[in-house]
Order: structure tokens, then sequence, then C-alpha cells
């Protein structure tokens, strides 16, 4: 697209031209209409507004013309192109360039005009040179850093570059400002810093770090109250703000006596906070590592330290099982003492290991030399409780029970040791069937309860002696004794080993046992027997009694042998003959037979006095599968024999019952067919009468329905006649009520509405009233009067200064009344119910 040949240039713009000819460039600057030649072209169009600074602004060139001696002027070389100063900036402000401005060739505007750089109070900009300038007096290196203060204005420069804003910290009292140097140099107070070196400003106010300083953060105080103290480590070897030396890793406390208030320093490490130990009157604690008097802990050694008193652990200085009370003993108490160190306890030597005992009621604090072993109380036992005391120095043990004990310094608790098994039985109570809650005192004395009739052996391995109680009662073992354990079979068939008790019961009870036995005719039987037993011995007394538990599983002994004499008498029989008299033959071959042919009463076991007093047989069952089927097939033959004789009694019962209740059947048809003719003639007769009665009947009560409709149809027109009667009647009852209420009602409304409008008339009125009253009295009766003469007497006033007795003005086209006019001037109006004067009268208002 060609360009127009005229370009008009508003004022403040301006366009560049390239001369193809010598291929320069230059500008045009507005007002004017610029003429474009042939070998010209506009390369900045449409015209382009000239950069305009505004008051305290400044904006950037880059590639910026060479000046003419300083001035504005462009400097231009031999073929007329405006010289650049190449990969150069340049920055213009408002006050050089008052004037707008056109880009050159060549230049670009790198920045808009932007406002100068307010530098407020307190704050300061960080510069960085990065060219060698002369700012002032002060020469600048490439590299050099300083701080720009405020309150001032900045004027930027292409050789400088602002790094960050730096703004006043502000130091609050009792804090402080920790700060560290970027570089070796003297700060303000004339103190020399080095590299990385801290340091803390506690000057109240604002600090403004310096170019050098770099602000590490701020420092809080440590609050230090009377309960409460600070524990620090130095980590570097330095001088405290309280004057004393301290050495890389050394620590100590700065309490309330100090200083109230502490700031930590930059050589200092908070350890932590100390809180105050108090111990009160009837307490103590043990310090351990105590630091001594040169300031310096005392390592492995113990100091006691007593109530009343309040201190701060010390830094290395710890507590010993923290604060401890005193031990308060009452006279049933005591302390166990034993001697850690020797030393002398009142008139006592004591030394390392010996034990002793403090008998309350007293209280106790135990030195660093003496360690508290246990606290001991009395133990109150009744005549059925007891404990296992042991001589340390002899080793006796002894049971102790029905009296209150305190164990010596040289005595102590032991604990009887029993197998697992016994352990077990004790938790658990045979009578009640409960398991026992809590483990078992080992050192208490081991107490058993014997149910009733049952009995329980218990063995001394010291005497090698037993002996046997019954129960019940309780049973309470000595230190050497021990309970024999009675291991009976059980389950059925009898298992051995099933059942572990203490208890030996004594009967009479029952056990159960599976066997099988073989005939001579080799038929296997499983017989189920319950034998009843009891033991011979029920005493203490007896000299027998220790018999019971010669055999400790009687139950599996007694089931053997009575199995045995069963197996053999069942041997000795065929199948049939045991199966007819299997009662018979098990009970003599138990009991056995006496001399006169019959079976005794009981069997007795001479070695334990076990007597079985009964026999019961629940079951024979065949092991052989084949005689099982043909003892089975035997009963089913049995049975179904029974059966169908059973059934064929019952048939010929049926029959003959059948044959007489025919015959009943029979006898009883004839009678009812004699009975039904002779009601037959009676009905006859009856329906012939009942024939004649019912035509006579017919026509009587025809002819009386009849009159009775009659009559009852003229009484419903008389009494329809009656209701018609007294509905209207109580119709026009109604609507006189009615009316006569409507108009009582309208009539009572009125009167209200009248009361009402009365009401509110009157109220009015003397709102009214009242209010013109207020009014009055509000502004005054002579306040009225002076208002109301004001006017007439100002106007008055008026014509009497002037002179006139009265005047008429006309415009000469108006007619006038002179009647009315003289009327007006004899009688006066009245303005506000007040006359007008004669003379104001004269005057048209």
């Amino acid at each position: 697209m060609s360009q127009s040949t005229l370009v008009r240039v508003p004022p403040f713009h301006y366009i560049h031209v390239l001369d193809n000819n010598s291929n320069v460039q230059r500008v045009e600057v507005g007002p004017q209409t610029f003429t474009r030649q042939d070998h010209e072209k506009v390369l900045v169009f449409p015209p382009v507004p000239m950069v305009v600074i505004p008051p305290r602004h400044y904006c950037i060139i880059r590639d910026p013309y060479v000046r003419k001696d300083g001035s504005q002027e462009p400097e231009v070389d031999s073929y007329g192109q405006v010289k650049i100063r190449h990969g150069d900036r340049e920055i213009r402000y408002d006050h050089e360039w008052t004037e707008p401005f056109p880009i050159m060739p060549g230049e670009t505007l790198e920045m808009d005009p932007t406002p100068l750089i307010v530098v407020e109070v307190d704050t300061a900009l960080r510069l960085f040179a990065k060219r060698d300038f002369q700012d002032g007096e002060t020469s600048r290196t490439a590299g050099d850093e300083w701080l720009f203060l405020g309150p001032a204005t900045f004027y930027p420069r292409v050789e400088i570059d602002i790094k960050e804003t730096v703004r006043a910290q502000i130091i609050s009292k009792d804090h402080g400002l920790k700060l560290q140097a970027r570089t070796t140099f003297t700060d303000n107070d004339g103190n020399e810093r080095k590299l990385g070196q801290e340091w803390i400003v506690r000057t109240e106010g604002a600090y403004l770090p310096s170019v050098n300083e770099k602000v590490v953060g701020p420092i809080t105080p440590q609050y230090l109250l009377d309960t409460r103290a600070l524990h620090l480590r130095a980590t570097d070897s330095f001088e405290d703000v309280y004057g004393n030396d301290r050495k890389a890793g050394e620590e100590w406390l700065v309490t309330n006596k100090d200083a109230c208030i502490h700031l930590q320093d930059v050589n200092e490490e908070v350890i932590g906070l100390v809180n105050l130990t108090v111990l009160t009157k009837q307490q103590y604690c043990v310090v351990l590592d105590p630091v001594g008097r040169d300031g310096k802990n005392q390592f492995g050694t113990r100091e006691l330290r007593q109530g009343e008193q309040s201190f701060f652990l010390l830094p290395g200085e710890r507590l010993e099982e923290g604060i401890q009370n005193v031990y308060v003993l009452a006279s049933e108490e005591a302390l166990l003492l034993r001697a850690n160190e020797a030393f002398t306890d009142g008139d006592t030597q004591r030394t390392p290991g010996d034990l002793w005992m403090i008998r309350g009621p007293t209280d106790y604090t135990p030195s660093v030399e003496v360690q508290v072993v246990e606290k001991r109380c009395s133990i109150p036992l009744d005549e059925n409780e007891g404990i296992y005391v042991r001589d340390t120095k002899t080793g006796v043990i002894k049971a102790i029970s029905g009296t209150t004990y305190l164990l010596q310094a040289h005595e102590e608790l032991w604990e009887k040791p029993l197998s697992e098994e016994v352990e077990k039985l004790l938790n658990y109570s045979l009578v009640g069937g409960e398991v026992k809650k809590g483990a078992r005192d080992r050192s208490r004395v081991v107490e058993y309860r014997v149910p009733h009739n049952a009995a329980v052996q218990i063995y001394d391995y010291k005497k090698k002696m037993s002996r046997v109680e019954f129960g019940p009662g309780l049973v309470m073992l000595q230190p050497e004794e021990q309970f024999t354990v009675l291991s009976l079979s059980g389950d059925k068939p009898k298992r051995p080993n099933a059942i572990k008790s203490i208890a030996l019961q004594l009967g009479p009870d029952f056990m159960t046992d599976i066997l099988e036995v073989e005939s001579s005719d080799h038929a296997r039987l499983r017989l189920r027997l319950s034998y009843n037993w009891h033991f011979g011995i029920n005493s203490a007394k007896s000299k027998d009694a220790h018999k019971l538990f010669q055999v400790r599983d009687f139950v599996g002994d007694a089931c053997k042998a009575i199995a045995s004499r069963v197996r053999g008498a069942v041997a000795a029989v065929a199948f049939d003959n045991f199966h007819k008299n299997s009662s018979k033959l098990i009970r003599s071959a138990i009991f056995g037979v006496n001399e006169h042919g019959k079976v005794n009463e009981s069997f007795v076991f001479t070695a334990n006095t076990l007597t079985i007093t009964n026999i019961d047989i629940q079951s024979v069952e065949p092991v052989d599968e084949r005689t099982r089927e043909s003892l089975q097939k035997s009963v089913q033959l049995a049975i179904e024999i029974t059966t169908k004789k059973q059934e064929r009694n019952a048939r010929h019962d049926a029959e003959k019952i059948e044959q007489d209740a025919r015959g009943k059947i029979e006898q009883q048809k004839i009678a009812n067919m004699k009975t039904t003719e002779a009601a037959r003639q009676e009905l006859i007769a009856l329906q012939g009468e009942c024939a004649a009665v019912a035509s006579t009947g017919t026509a009587k009560a025809e002819a009386e329905a009849k009159a009775e409709y009659l009559e009852i149809e003229g009484e419903a027109d008389v009494k329809q006649a009656e209701l018609h009667a007294i509905a209207s009647e109580i119709e026009v009852k109604a609507e006189l009520n009615e009316q006569g209420t409507l108009q009582e009602a309208e009539l009572e409304h009125e009167k209200a509405l009248s009361d009402l409008q009365l009401q509110k008339a009157k109220r009015m009125a003397d709102i009214e009233t009242q209010k013109f009253k207020a009014l009055v009295n509000a502004i005054s009766p002579e306040t009225i009067k002076a208002i109301a003469r004001a006017g007439p007497e100002m106007q008055a006033r008026l014509l009497k200064g002037l002179g006139l007795k009265g005047y008429l003005m006309t415009d000469g086209t108006s007619p006038i009344n002179l009647f009315n006019a003289a009327k007006g001037m004899v009688n006066p109006p009245t303005v506000g119910g007040a006359a007008i004067p004669a003379d104001m009268g004269k005057f048209g208002m």
C-alpha cells in the first residue's frame, strides 16, 4: 500500500522519515503538514506523540543520541545521521526535559515516565554501583554498596542498581535486634566487626541497619520470676552482661536476683527454664552431683536437702527419685533400713549392709548413707489366717496365725511353693464350681475348706507323717506340709487320670462304667453298669482313716475289679441264658452268694473300705454286628407275633360289638315306624281343622285391617295439619324475633357510634383548648399583645416621621371608589382582630 504524500503532524507529535538516496533518517516534528518526496519514506506512521515527563518523573532511554556541548541538540555525523551511544542508557528527568521531546532514530524508550522514588523516614535504599562514577565528592567503584537515607527523593542513575529497600527495625523496651556483619567494618559506635560476626543492638527505638549489617532477627526477652530461672550455655568464651567471664560450654543459671528480664546474647544458648524446687516441712530430696563451693559439680556425691526451703537445681544437678515425702510412721508401722556406707547413727556405729528398723509413731528422713528397703506394717491375723515367716539368719520357716505380727529386721515373708496342679485345684472351689478371682498370695498360709462328707490327706515332709482331715472344716498347711492329690479315673468307659482332686468324697454316690463281656457261645456284649458306693470310714477318730488314701485311684480300681468279676460270670453262660437272667447273674458275680444261696447286700474293698451297695444295669448291647442283627430280628419277630395276636382279639371284639349294635338299630327302626304312623294320623286331623279356621279368619282379618287402615289414615291427616300449623307459628315467631334483635343491634350500634363521635369531639375540643392554653401560656399574653400592636404602631410612626396625614396613589387608569375610601378612613379595618389606626387607612395596602 503506497503512502500518502501529505502527512499532517499534529502539535507535539513526530514522525521518522527515511531518505532512500542517502539512507539517512531524520525527525519531523509537528505542528506541520509534511510533504513526502518520492525518494522519502515515512517510517513512523501515523505520527507518534512526543514523550512528556510530568513533574517529579523520569524515563529511561536506551541507545541515546550524542548531545552537542552538553545541550539537548543532537550531534550528527558527516552523513547527517544522528550519532547514537550504542549499548548505553540515559535517564531523563522532568527538570531537564521540561518540554516534550521526540525519540530520535535509533533510540528506544525503555521505561515510560515513572514517578521518582520517595524514600520515607527511617527507610533507606541499598544501592549497588554497576560501574565506576563520581557521586558528588565521592568516587564510587563498581561493586560498591551504600545506603541512600530518607527522607529524600532518589534520582536514579544508570550506574546504580537498587538492591532492596531497607526499613528501620523497631526495638521495643527490653528487646534487642540481632545483627550479622556482611563484611569486616567499623560500626557507628566505633566497634570493629568481622565478617560473619553477630551482635545485639539493645538501644530502644528505631534502628536502621547499615549496608554492612544483616538483620538476623529480633530478640525477645526472657522474663524471670521468683519461681523460674533461665538455664544458659556459652557457645563461645565471652563476658556476659553481668560482668562474668564465661567459657565455651559452661552452663549457668540466671535468676530473678540477677535481673528481672534477660536478653539472650549471641554467645548464649537457652537450654530451658528451670522451675523453683520447693520443699515443705514434710518433704525432702536427694541431689545428685551437687555443685560445691567452688561452683563445680561434685560428681558421684549425694546431698540431702530437707524442707522448709526452696532452691533452683544448678546445671549438672539432678534429683534422685524427685521430691519425696518424709516417712510418717503410725504405731503399727516400721521402716526397714540398710546402711550403704559406714557412718555413726547416734551412739551406734553402722557398717555397710547392716539392717535395722525404725518403729512408729514417728517421722523419719533417711540420710544419704541409708537406704529404705521397705515400709512394713503390722499384719493382723485371725485364727483362720496366717503367714509364712522366714528367719534370714537361721533359715527357719514358721507359720504365724491368730495374732497381729510385725516382721523383725532379720525376718521376711516366705512364699510357699505349690505344684501347678495344686495351684489350679486351690483356685477352683469344689463346692460351687466357681473360679476364685485374683492370684494367691504365696506368703499367706495355704487354706483349704474341706467340703462336707469329704476328707483330705496332708503329708509333712519334715516329720515324714501324714494326717487326714474330714469335712466340713478348714485346713491350714504348715511350711513343710503338702496336699495329697488324688488322680481318679473318669469318663465312660473309665479313663485313668481324668479327674484331679484334693478332697476325697466319702459318698454315698454312684459311678457309671461301660465294659465289654463275652458269653460262652462267643457273643460279645457291651454292658452299661452304674454302681452305688460309699466309704466305710467317716470320722477322723477312726484308726483306719489312713486307709482312705491307700488306693490313689479308687474309682479305677473298683471298676476294674467289678469288670473282672462280671466278665468271669458272663463267660460261663450262653447268650440266651444271660439275656434272660442278666441282672441276677451280674449281682451274684459282684456281691457273691452266702451259704443260704442268697445274693449279698454289698461288696467291700478292704484296702480302702470302699463299699458297693447296689448295681443298676442300664443297658445291654451286643458288640458283634451279626449278633445285634439276630437279636433285633428275634425281637421284631416276637413283636410281630404279639401284634398279630392283639389284632385278632381286637377284630373279634369289634365284630361282636357290631352285631349287638345292628340288633339295637333294627329294634329302634320298628319303634320309630310305629311312632311315625300315629303322628301322621294326628297331623291329618289337625290339617282339616286348620283349613276351616284359615278360611274364616282371612275374611275377618281383611275387614278389620281395612277399618284400621282408614282410621290410621284420618289420624295421620289430622296430625299432619297440626304439625303444619305449629311449624308456621314457629317460623313467624322466629322472623319476628330476628327482626327485633336486628333492630335492637342497629340501635345499639348507632348509639355506640354517636357516643364515640361525641367523645371524640369532646376530646378534640379539650385537646384544642389545652393546646391553645399551652400556646398562650408559652408565648404569654403580653407577647401576643405586643405582636398585635407591633405592625400598626410601626406604620404609624413611619407616617408620622414623614409628616403625612394620608395619601392616594393611582396610575390614572384604575377607577377609585372614593366613597369606600372615605369610609375606610372613617372606619379603619382590623388586622388579626386588632384595629388599624386612622392614619394607616389612608394608604393602599
